[in-house]
């Protein structure tokens, strides 16, 4: 049961969220992302880069100059420096979609989206431990509920259907592993979920 547990909380980072959504969007509703199918995969393969690489590289350098026991960053306090500095490099990044390189106004909102869901879960950290997995996953699933309404057919039904059975997994994983008490997965999964929610009706009365 744990070998499980720990393989959905590896499968479904929080890291890796940026990257599921462009892939789920790009395929499922890419007139959204407003980006031409064959630069789907190019794009992806740089989104991955810096929303998973090189946070996962700084959480790599951080163990090693032991300012982390371990990669779980199981206490709160562990956690403040490493999620510091992974906020930083989501907002470089989300600086970069918006001002210097020519993707759409929809994706760059997405990624605007994404990273005040890395720099709320910071600041929550300096006064509580959350479960950011359920903030991500949760997140994600506020980002595609209002969709479904803004596509013609129902090509993100499933997706976000699939997506919710994936929340209560991870949930249930988090627990499992003792990573999180249920009041740390529920304020996670509240939070990701208003954050993703609210955004996405933000940008599309723009």
């Amino acid at each position: 049961m744990r070998t499980a547990a720990k393989i959905i909380s590896i499968l479904f980072h929080p890291l890796l969220l940026t990257s599921y959504l462009v892939l789920i969007l790009g395929y499922y509703f890419p007139s959204m992302l407003m980006i031409a199918p064959d630069r789907l995969n190019s794009i992806l393969v740089f989104v991955f880069c810096f929303t998973f690489v090189l946070p996962a590289v700084n959480i790599l350098m951080f163990k090693q100059f032991g300012t982390i026991s371990d990669y779980t960053m199981a206490s709160q306090s562990e956690r403040i420096i490493p999620f510091v500095a992974i906020s930083l490099i989501y907002g470089v990044t989300a600086f970069l979609f918006y001002y210097k390189l020519p993707f759409s106004q929809n994706f760059n909102n997405l990624i605007l989206i994404i990273a005040a869901m890395v720099v709320v879960s910071t600041l929550m950290t300096f006064f509580q431990k959350v479960s950011v997995h359920s903030l991500a996953i949760w997140g994600g699933i506020g980002i595609l509920l209002p969709l479904n309404k803004a596509v013609e057919q129902n090509y993100l039904l499933w997706p976000t259907a699939i997506a919710i059975v994936v929340a209560g997994a991870v949930m249930s994983s988090r627990l499992i592993l003792q990573a999180h008490t249920p009041r740390q997965i529920l304020v996670g999964s509240i939070t990701g979920f208003l954050i993703g929610f609210s955004g996405i009706i933000i940008l599309f009365q723009q």
